[in-house]
Formats: C-alpha cells, sequence, structure tokens
C-alpha cells in the first residue's frame, strides 16, 4: 500500500487499477484526492463506517479522462430541437412537423435539427425513400400556418459537405428572401424553380461551419440563453458517460457559452472540470486597442489564469480568416449558432501578430486551430520568446519532420483530432499529400520522440476520446485502410495523451490525469480494459462510473 491516509471517504476495490506506479487492486479516496492505493485488503482496512465503498468487480480504473478540444457545450443543444432522426421519406418529415405544429400557436416558428440519421449525418437522401429533400411546398403542407426551418448540420459531424437548411414558404417571407433575393457569399446557393425563380425553400452551402442560419436565415430563433445553460448541464452529463472528467476549450468560447458556465458553476451543477480560453470578438478593436488591453488588464490571462480547478480562464485565441462567411457569421454577434466560440476572434495577419507578441510579453499563452498559425508562432517567438509558456497549437492535420521539430523547438503543446484527419479523412489525405508523406499526417509517433506534449480531442465528433485512443492505436480509416503505421502509439501512450496530455495544456499535469498519491480524486471505471482488450473494441469503450473530486458523478 503506498501512502496510506487516516477515514477515505471512498474506497474501490478488487479492480485493476491503472497507476502510474502499476497496477493496483483498490484505491482510498480522502475529499478530492487520492489518498492510498494498494491491495483490496490493506485498502479494505482503511475503511470506516463512514466510508463509501464500491466493489469493481475486475474492472479497469483509469484517471478521468481530458479532452483537449472538447466544444462540450454542444452536446446537450442536439436535444433541444425537435429529431427527424427517424423520418425516412419526405412524407415522414411532413408527418413529423406536423404533430409538432398541433402543440405551437399559429405564428410560432418550427425549427428542427437536420435530416438523417445522428451522430454523423452520412449519406442523407440514401436515406430518404424520394431521394430528394423536401421543400416549401412539402413543408406547407405540414404546418401552413407556421414558419418552419430544418437547421443545417455542424459540419464537422460528418467529412463531406454540403450543408443543406430549408425553410418553408412563411419563413422565407419573414426572412425576406424572394426571386430577387441574391446569395450572400459564393459558397451559398438558393435553389430556385426553374420556371419562375422563385426559391425553392433549400439552401445549399459549401462551409463546415454554417453561414444560412447566421444570414439569410437570421430570424428563424436560434438557442436562447436559457437553452445553453439546460443544455451544458447535459452535455457535462454525457461527457461523464464517456469518462471524461476535465476539458480544454481551445477555440474560445463566446459569451452567451461563458454565460452558461457560470450559471451551471454556481448553481453547483457542474461536473465536468472547464478550462476556457479568451477569445474576444476583435471587430471593432484595432490592433493598437488590443495590445494596450493585454497590456493594461491583461495580466490575469497569463500562467493558469483566473478561476479554480472547477472552472478557468487563461490564454488568448486567435486566427487569420479574412473570407466573407467569416464576415456573415461574425454580423449575428452576439448569436454563434452550433459554434459557441466568437466568430469575431480573427484578425489581420499583422495586426494578429502585433497581439500575439504583446501576449508573449506579458506571459499570456496563444492558442491557434488553423496550419497558418505555426509560422506566425514562430515569427512572434523570434521577438518575444515564447519557450516555456506552451502555446497550443491545435487540430493538427499534417506536418512535415521540419514542422515536428519546430513545434518542439518553441515548446508547443498540440491537440489531436483523430476522428476526423484519421479515421474520417485518412485516405483523402494520403491522396492529397502523395503516399510516399503519410507519415506526415498527424504524425503522433514523431511528435512524441520529439518531447512534444500530445493530447486528444474529441471536437464533439463524436464526444469519446476512446475513439482517439482508438484511431491513435490502429490509424485505421473508415474505409478499412491503414494510415502510416509507423505513426501509431502504445496502448499505454495514447491513454497518456487522453490523459495526462490534456492536463498538461493548463499545467496541471501533476494535479490530475493521472493516478498516484495526492492527485485529485478524478476517476473513471470502465466497460473494458483498453490495454488488453481486442484492439477494434477501443472506440466502444464506455464508463460504468465516472468520479470527479471525489464524489460519483456518473454510474450506470
Amino acid at each position: 500500500m503506498n501512502g496510506a491516509s487516516t477515514y477515505p471517504t471512498l474506497v474501490l476495490v478488487n479492480g485493476n487499477v491503472l497507476g502510474d506506479d502499476g497496477r493496483h487492486e483498490a484505491l482510498a479516496v480522502s475529499g478530492a484526492r487520492i489518498a492510498a492505493l494498494g491491495s483490496t485488503a490493506a485498502i479494505s482496512a482503511l475503511a470506516t463506517a463512514a466510508t463509501e465503498t464500491i466493489d469493481l468487480a475486475g474492472r479497469t480504473v483509469v484517471p478521468g479522462l481530458v479532452d483537449g478540444h472538447a466544444h462540450m457545450d454542444r452536446e446537450g443543444l442536439k436535444d433541444l430541437l425537435p429529431s427527424l432522426a427517424d423520418c425516412r421519406s419526405i412524407e415522414d418529415i411532413v408527418g413529423r412537423i406536423a404533430e409538432i405544429a398541433r402543440s405551437r400557436k399559429p405564428g410560432e416558428w418550427i425549427v428542427t435539427m437536420p435530416i438523417g440519421k445522428p451522430p454523423g449525418y452520412e449519406n442523407v437522401l440514401a436515406g430518404i425513400a424520394e431521394g430528394r429533400f423536401p421543400d416549401r411546398h412539402d413543408l406547407d403542407r405540414a404546418a401552413p400556418d407556421n414558419p418552419v426551418y430544418i437547421r443545417s448540420i455542424w459540419g464537422y459531424w460528418r467529412s463531406d459537405l454540403p450543408l443543406v437548411s430549408i425553410a418553408n414558404s412563411a419563413a422565407l417571407r419573414l426572412a425576406g428572401i424572394d426571386a430577387a433575393t441574391v446569395p450572400p457569399a459564393p459558397s451559398i446557393e438558393i435553389c430556385r424553380d426553374p420556371r419562375n425563380g422563385e426559391p425553392t425553400g433549400v439552401f445549399i452551402e459549401a462551409n463546415k461551419m454554417p453561414v444560412v442560419e447566421l444570414s439569410l436565415m437570421r430570424r428563424a430563433p436560434n438557442f436562447a440563453p436559457a437553452d445553453r445553460v439546460t443544455a451544458l448541464a447535459a452535455s457535462m452529463r454525457a461527457y461523464n458517460r464517456a469518462g471524461t472528467t476535465s476539458v480544454f476549450e481551445g477555440h474560445g468560447i463566446a459569451a452567451e457559452v461563458l454565460d452558461a458556465y457560470r450559471k451551471v458553476n454556481m448553481a453547483g451543477g457542474q461536473t465536468v472540470r472547464a478550462s476556457l480560453v479568451f477569445s474576444p470578438p476583435w471587430a471593432s478593436t484595432s490592433a493598437d486597442d488590443c495590445r494596450a488591453l493585454l497590456k493594461s488588464w491583461g495580466h490575469w490571462l497569463a500562467g493558469r489564469g483566473l478561476g479554480d480547478k472547477w472552472l478557468g480562464m487563461a490564454g488568448l485565441y486567435g486566427e487569420i480568416d479574412n473570407s466573407v462567411e467569416r464576415t456573415l457569421r461574425s454580423a449575428a454577434f452576439p448569436q454563434t449558432g452550433w459554434a459557441g466560440f466568437h466568430y469575431d476572434s480573427s484578425l489581420p495577419r499583422d495586426a494578429l501578430k502585433a497581439v500575439l507578441v504583446e501576449a508573449a510579453r506579458n506571459g499570456i499563452r496563444a492558442v491557434g486551430i488553423l496550419p497558418n498559425m505555426l509560422d506566425l508562432f514562430a515569427e512572434v517567438n523570434e521577438t518575444a520568446p515564447i519557450a516555456g509558456q506552451r502555446w497550443v497549437l491545435g487540430h493538427i492535420v499534417s506536418l512535415t519532420p521540419d514542422q515536428v521539430r519546430q513545434v518542439a523547438d518553441l515548446g508547443l503543446a498540440v491537440t489531436t483530432h483523430l476522428t476526423a484527419y484519421i479515421y474520417k479523412r485518412g485516405s483523402e489525405l494520403v491522396e492529397k499529400l502523395g503516399s510516399e508523406r503519410a507519415g506526415e499526417i498527424v504524425p503522433l509517433r514523431s511528435l512524441r520522440e520529439a518531447g512534444v506534449p500530445i493530447s486528444f480531442g474529441s471536437d464533439n465528433a463524436p464526444l469519446s476520446l476512446f475513439h482517439s485512443i482508438g484511431h491513435a492505436v490502429n490509424r485505421r480509416d473508415k474505409h478499412g485502410a491503414v494510415i502510416a503505421p509507423e505513426q501509431a502509439l502504445t496502448r499505454a501512450e495514447a491513454l497518456e495523451c487522453a490523459t495526462r496530455g490534456g492536463a498538461a495544456l493548463t499545467f496541471e499535469e501533476d494535479d490530475k490525469g493521472s493516478i498516484a498519491v495526492g492527485r485529485l480524486a478524478d476517476l473513471a471505471v470502465l466497460s473494458d480494459d483498453p490495454l488488453t482488450c481486442m484492439p477494434d473494441r477501443i472506440a466502444g469503450i464506455t464508463a460504468d462510473l465516472t468520479i470527479v473530486d471525489g464524489r460519483v458523478v456518473h454510474q450506470r
């Protein structure tokens, strides 16, 4: 037994505990922290009448997973809107919307989830008997007295475009869309009746992040503040079911989502620790203003920032995106739809560089997720060294050997989205880069050997990090192709990325992300052992029991 503590509040016995120093049968928790590890007999001897005892019956215990790019707030939103998931024909859709309309007042909006089968919404038309999308006239039959809008998916739920959303005649009238309406961007198509040029109600867009709902169809209701609060609490429960106990929101957080976090936290309903990144809307602010802001009162963003172990904010998110689509999305501020982050966090490259230089001088970590941020980080480093600040580069798609060395030399941590870039797009990326460069696609082995801290991010597509662990080990895409197997990790290494690697994003790797005496008691009791189960079963692992801060927050 290691580090025995008196009077544990909780003990787990007869299990397979994957501790820092090897496997144990049992562990004891005192308050919020791990108090002891050892045999079942030794740990049981510490228990008192007031100690809660859980018999693991041989199940495996791992550190609670730390999602390095979660977008956790989205998950609960999916259950707020009426679902069309079971609809297999246009008549099914018409019937479902007609059913909804019977419970609504005339003139009240009806906004639904997208057509298709969640979570991926793949091959949508293959699941509709007529082989086409409904149009305004179909939806008019369903709800002649209500404006109806079928939302598009969030494009990263699947890897293929386009996105499709649909409005009925009443919704089009309220939105002011008619035969004369011009699409606001080349990536958007307003489908039209060839006989008269009138819109059919079907919108097609070549964007992963929807634009139509935040521009042409902005009149349709979006998520209200109370919706965000309800959804966030539900999201936390869903992530707990996957064994996730902490998240890092490296894409930044919009004000409406931050408000939801604060309300859930103050109500005592938080069951997932959240580390947020400051993501201000810069649109009406000059580069000089941004630098002055960081220099004058932005010191609170330095290091681990403000907050506690449940809810904190530190660091600064930035990106370079001057597209017309970003401008259109930004115009909907403060509403962000599915995104949950500010679209106005983008600045022109020179302006963003000036802001990041000021951040570096003040010890404020920067986070970027686009490939063009690596060179910008390197340029910033030439003026104001960032070594030791552990800036974060997310959504790693591919890195050359020289770029891997650059990431290591800059002292960056990386977050990786393996479901997108190995499972969904692996073969596509091999074709794009050439087979001789396949080893550059999410080069986990190269990054690890270079000493780069690696974390896994679910991107909420889907939410379980066990998909990422499985993809890191198996490196197999949805077509069955193996993508650069030399870049695979061992199971133990992959599990470490999903735990300690995520904790390293916030300098907390000595406090969580591993099982040792004195560490936070954030634990997941699993449905299978990720180190010994069949490789194809790793992605399907769930949590039978999840413990955060020493208390059970999920039990199957």
